[in-house]
């Protein structure tokens, strides 16, 4: 009672790395149409790949063997090379090629014979009495290709067009339908796709893969995440501070504010606050200070590096920047 679609490529691919990425894109289209969790593991999505070679400007193709029913991309991918380097040692040693069935040892890293491969005719096909055929009408198959979703190449062009985007960037979004969902989400209540995009793609991404857990098994939602960003975009917290905060978020299910106000974690940005640890770092600081009085403004970075330590993270770096600067030029 389990549906099986089998799909069938022509024999256009000129090598492993060509196979991986099309079974990718497959493997992600199929996501996308809802049609396959394609968990690899629980035997969802099962790959064999035919494999010949030929010499340079030969248009019939070699004897081919398929490696078969592989479980993962890497596996076909390195089944493939093995292969190809086999039938290259096997003709060149004026060997020949059998086709055959083959099955891949993952540990040896290895291919081993599983059965000769029959031709068509040994298979004795007959037509299936139980499997009529039948016309689907157009009208039905306009009505169903209205009906997709948006697929992955589509959205991923509407991405870098729409939003501006890398195309980096928006590979790493469209690789997760759930994540796309929600990088939107977010997009409709703070309308700044790259500030979004690298929380996402850099301190979200890194929970999730530290937890294995998917963005729909995290203690966040879209507004949770907007209202950090604005707390660092607003100076509340450094960007630092900012990634511990989600952290936090993500283990107990608080909000960001809460986690703020809880743990005292709000930068110091009032002057007066701030003049006394500038004050003292430039004393501990005399050749550094000379540095930037040559023209070395750089040079200002160690000693908002300092102040920070000294404020426990809690400074506000931009603030200190202009509180050394100033104090630096007499001010």
């Amino acid at each position: 009672g389990t549906p099986l679609i089998e799909i069938v490529t022509e024999a256009d691919m000129r090598s492993s790395q060509e196979a991986y990425d099309y079974l990718t894109t497959l493997k992600l289209t199929l996501q996308y149409l809802g049609v396959s969790d394609c968990d690899m593991e629980k035997g969802s999505l099962r790959c064999d790949a035919n494999v010949s070679i030929r010499p340079l400007g030969q248009k019939e193709f070699g004897t081919k063997t398929e490696l078969k029913n592989m479980n993962s991309f890497s596996a076909v991918k390195k089944a493939i090379d093995y292969e190809v380097a086999r039938h290259t040692q096997v003709i060149l040693s004026s060997g020949k090629i059998v086709q055959e069935t083959l099955l891949k040892k993952k540990k040896k890293g290895i291919t081993i014979t599983m059965r000769s491969k029959e031709q068509a005719h040994d298979y004795r096909y007959f037509p299936d009495p139980d499997l009529v055929p039948f016309t689907v009408d157009y009208k039905v198959i306009d009505q169903v290709r209205a009906e997709l979703p948006e697929l992955p190449q589509a959205k991923l062009e509407r991405f870098v067009k729409h939003y501006g985007l890398s195309e980096y960037d928006a590979g790493v979004l469209v690789m997760d339908q759930d994540l796309t969902k929600f990088f939107e989400s977010c997009v409709e209540l703070f309308n700044q796709p790259k500030k979004i995009v690298n929380w996402l793609t850099g301190a979200l991404l890194k929970e999730m893969n530290e937890r294995k857990a998917a963005i729909n098994d995290l203690k966040i939602d879209p507004k949770a995440l907007v209202d950090l960003i604005k707390s660092v975009e607003d100076s509340v917290v450094s960007n630092l501070v900012g990634k511990e905060v989600l952290a936090e978020m993500l283990n107990s299910g608080k909000t960001a504010t809460v986690i703020i106000q809880e743990k005292g974690l709000a930068q110091v940005s009032d002057d007066s606050a701030l003049l006394a640890i500038v004050d003292e770092i430039i004393a501990q600081n005399p050749t550094v200070v000379a540095q930037i009085k040559e023209g070395k403004p750089s040079a200002a970075g160690f000693l908002v590096g300092q102040a920070m330590k000294k404020s426990g993270g809690k400074a506000n770096p931009k603030k200190l920047n202009e509180l050394i600067t100033r104090r630096v030029s007499g001010g």
